[in-house]
């Protein structure tokens, strides 16, 4: 018990950070390496498996894509960007903290309501697939997004 409520205090911690992040980041002009990276650091994570305590069935790891993937659509659908000058940045979206703190709920009663069922080292690999799912999709598609823009402001 004492594990769960500590996770969840750090995923809101987290879930703060990444949302005053993103607030300051949208003052910055976006670029490729901007955009790319973050899953790339986030893919050095993915080292927890080596360890058998993380492991996922095929099943868990299923269940974890498809959840991300499936948030990913929303972060998707509300990231836009705008042209200032020559350069573009992300264009602020008053919804975009309210969409983080409600997945970030929605993971919570998630990891609240599986945790007595699922090994707390299964579980942790579970939400790190999950949310590697969720920002793979979200970047790939905000670069494709990003790539089309530039393409139409230099074309």
């Amino acid at each position: 018990m004492l594990y769960l409520i500590f996770s969840i205090g750090i995923a809101f911690l987290m879930g703060a950070a990444v949302i005053i992040v993103r607030m300051k980041a949208q003052k910055f002009p976006v670029n490729e390496k901007k955009l790319i990276l973050p899953p790339i650091f986030m893919s050095t994570g993915a080292l927890m498996f080596v360890v058998p305590y993380f492991r996922l069935t095929g099943m868990e790891i299923l269940e974890s894509m498809i959840v991300g993937v499936l948030f990913s659509t929303v972060l998707i659908w509300t990231s836009r960007f705008e042209v200032k000058g020559s350069n573009i940045y992300m264009k602020r979206s008053k919804a975009f903290p309210i969409i983080l703190i409600t997945l970030l709920i929605i993971r919570t009663v998630m990891k609240i309501v599986i945790s007595s069922q699922i090994h707390p080292g299964q579980l942790a690999g579970m939400f790190f697939l999950l949310a590697f799912s969720m920002i793979v999709p979200w970047r790939i598609a905000m670069l494709l997004k990003y790539k089309k823009l530039k393409r139409e402001i230099v074309g």
